[in-house]
């Protein structure tokens, strides 16, 4: 066996004859994806963002205004800038070739490594151009430099013609490539898209506000739907502002203003400039979350140390705001919280900048956690301190987030019930005898006596009722905790069997209708909202699709002989009075003081009988959520003040007085 072994060994011929050396772009054609990802559309398409960034890199040093990006029929795209164009005398390493032919021919090669041509740019790997060239089926290039033109082209990464001096040329200066993606790299399928390629030219105006990128595209390449036109001129002073206020529209936000601004970075120990940082956020009402980070125009769509250093500046900026105000709960929000339905632009320039793979999807610089932390931190400061009432607002509704995060944490961590156990209903529960919701109902009452006479008052198949103790907690006011600890609201989230919050499930719901049925009183008036607070905070879906309901119990009766009829409230007594009895008649009036001293048969007569009862269904308003919780943060939240205002703004509304 060992002789055989020995034997195959020794007839395998492997020398030096075997080992391949890939010269040139060779490597590139070879395995594209290590360079840009691989061979699909989002490859294609990176191949126009690098000769892209090289122009927006002439732009940001100031070299540029103007760029240009034609689509042609053929899948040949041009990139025009009117910068200060590739150098083109002979390279001094590379004496028989010029520079604009070592920088399309040579990985790893540019004028952004050194930082002298280019304080902060894009395309700092220096194989931007050069892969675009390998994998390219055909590309020109002319460079406009001192009032002469010059011209090249290449096929594969390979140059056909030597450099040659077109002649003299006048008003023209920078660098124009036109390329066509090599179809054996990337098959006969797939092609420029006109709408992607105008996207990615208004993203880089948005970027750098002083750049004007003229698109335009051969007219036969746009469908009848495709809404992308076939000129533009692309310029927004506003920058990233004008970016986020034009994809939100008109959606509501917490805080009605943006949060925008620009600021240069700290300088290093050594005096160098380090950069700048733009951005620009909102917090929504309704939305999921997103933020958009790039580096020196380049997007980053994994992230990386400059988002880190933005989420540190909110984080820390908040807790800070929530410390001022003497808001205890501010000290547990988390990054998760702050930056739920925040939609934000992040884009930073900066010097050196490292990216995690040649597509550059991720900054790695840890210094730009660091200068990012400390350009936004003193500037989100005077934003909320500048405008407490919003930011007031934008700290309860953070504030919420946190809550329910850990409401939702203690939910999980509990052990699920499971489905053969017999389910625990609350003790003073009388439940109703029907299987499934539909056509049943739980009323709501305030102690056992008014329990008693709705039990006795209630058809036993579909009404189900819970008396709850006094006045339950004002969940607008209290804290997560006590709203945890709190026996009532516990009862009685178990008793509906729905979840709260974002762990609301409609189908588990076990009633058709939640009725609260307090006294016709001002206490009741006042248990009522109370309940109704507790819902719109904690389970709005219930609210959102009509289960909530509010039982109209008379507060007097009003008996003459065999004739009794029941009044709502003062202003219906007196109508009453005047409209069903005759004048000068003696009529007993009796003034309930609670339900539980209303007798059962009374009480189901007036107020639990579906065919004779008055209902109001508790509904909010769609069309100004902002508004209502306004409204509820005032009149039930923790500021006092903001009652007094209420009552101050509308004491001229006030009629009548039952003292």
């Amino acid at each position: 066996m060992t002789d055989l072994f020995d034997r195959a060994v020794a007839e395998q011929k492997y020398s030096a004859k075997d080992i391949e050396v890939l010269e040139g772009l060779e490597p590139v054609r070879r395995r594209p994806g290590m360079y840009i990802g691989g061979t699909d559309d989002n490859a294609l398409h990176h191949l126009a963002a690098e000769i892209l960034d090289n122009a927006m890199d002439e732009a940001v040093a100031g070299f540029a205004s103007t760029i240009e990006m034609h689509l042609a029929t053929g899948n040949m795209l041009m990139v025009r800038d009117n910068g200060r164009g590739i150098p083109v005398d002979p390279h001094p390493k590379f004496r028989d070739r010029s520079a604009l032919e070592v920088i399309l021919t040579t990985l790893h090669s540019g004028g952004k490594f050194a930082g002298k041509a280019y304080a902060t740019s894009g395309g700092l790997h220096g194989v931007g151009s050069s892969v675009v060239n390998a994998l390219s089926s055909r590309l020109e290039i002319e460079v406009a430099r001192e009032k002469t033109l010059w011209k090249q082209e290449y096929e594969r990464g390979k140059p056909m013609t030597k450099l040659v001096n077109a002649g003299p040329i006048q008003n023209r200066r920078g660098t124009t490539i036109r390329f066509i993606p090599d179809t054996q790299i990337f098959g006969d399928k797939l092609s420029f898209s006109p709408a992607r390629l105008y996207r990615l030219c208004r993203s880089k105006a948005y970027l750098f506000r002083g750049v004007r990128i003229r698109w335009s595209v051969d007219p036969a390449l746009l469908k009848d739907t495709d809404e992308t036109p076939a000129e533009a001129e692309l310029h927004f002073p506003g920058g990233l502002r004008d970016s986020l206020s034009d994809e939100l529209g008109n959606a509501a936000k917490l805080v009605g203003a943006l949060w925008s601004g620009e600021a240069i970075l700290p300088a290093s120990p050594d005096g160098t400039a380090q950069g700048k940082v733009e951005w620009a956020c909102a917090w929504l009402e309704d939305g999921d979350s997103s933020l958009q980070s790039y580096c020196n125009t380049v997007p980053t769509p994994q992230g990386g140390t400059h988002e880190a250093g933005f989420r540190a500046a909110l984080l820390k900026g908040l807790r800070a705001f929530g410390e001022q105000r003497a808001n205890r709960r501010a000290g547990q929000i988390t990054i998760e919280d702050v930056q739920g339905a925040l939609a934000a632009k992040l884009s930073l320039f900066i010097r050196d900048p490292q990216f995690q793979g040649q597509t550059k999807e991720k900054l790695t610089n840890q210094e730009a956690t660091r200068l990012t932390e400390a350009s936004l931190r003193d500037r989100f400061d005077h934003f909320l301190t500048g405008d407490p009432a919003n930011a007031d607002q934008l700290l309860a509704f953070i504030i919420e987030r946190a809550e329910e995060r850990i409401r939702r944490k203690e939910l999980k961590d509990t052990p699920r019930k499971s489905a053969t156990r017999r389910l625990r209903l609350p003790g003073k529960l009388t439940d109703c005898t029907r299987d499934t919701a539909e056509g049943t109902e739980i009323f709501l009452v305030e102690g056992d006596s008014a329990g008693g006479s709705a039990k006795q008052a209630r058809n036993r198949e579909t009404q189900a009722v819970l008396p709850l103790r006094g006045k339950i907690l004002n969940v607008a006011s209290a804290s997560a905790d006590k709203l945890r600890q709190n026996q009532e609201l516990k009862d009685l989230i178990e008793a509906l069997g729905c979840g709260v919050g974002e762990r609301f499930n409609r189908a588990a719901l076990r009633y058709g209708r939640v009725i609260i049925m307090t006294d016709a009183d001002v206490d009741g008036a006042h248990i009522a909202s109370l309940l109704m607070t507790f819902f719109y905070r904690e389970l709005p879906e219930l609210i959102r699709h009509g289960h909530l309901y509010l039982a109209q119990p008379p507060l007097y009766r009003l008996t003459q002989g065999g004739k009794s009829i029941y009044a709502m409230d003062d202003a219906a007594r007196e109508q009453i009075l005047k409209r069903d009895f005759k004048a000068g008649s003696k009529v007993e009036i009796s003034r309930f003081k609670g339900l539980g001293e209303m007798p059962p048969a009374m009480l189901k007569d007036t107020t639990m009988d579906p065919k004779k009862r008055t209902l109001l269904r508790v509904v909010a308003a769609a069309e100004d959520r902002i508004a209502t919780a306004t409204m509820v943060e005032s009149l039930m939240g923790r500021k006092p003040e903001l009652r007094f205002q209420f009552i101050q703004d509308n004491a001229n509304s006030v009629t009548d007085i039952d003292i």
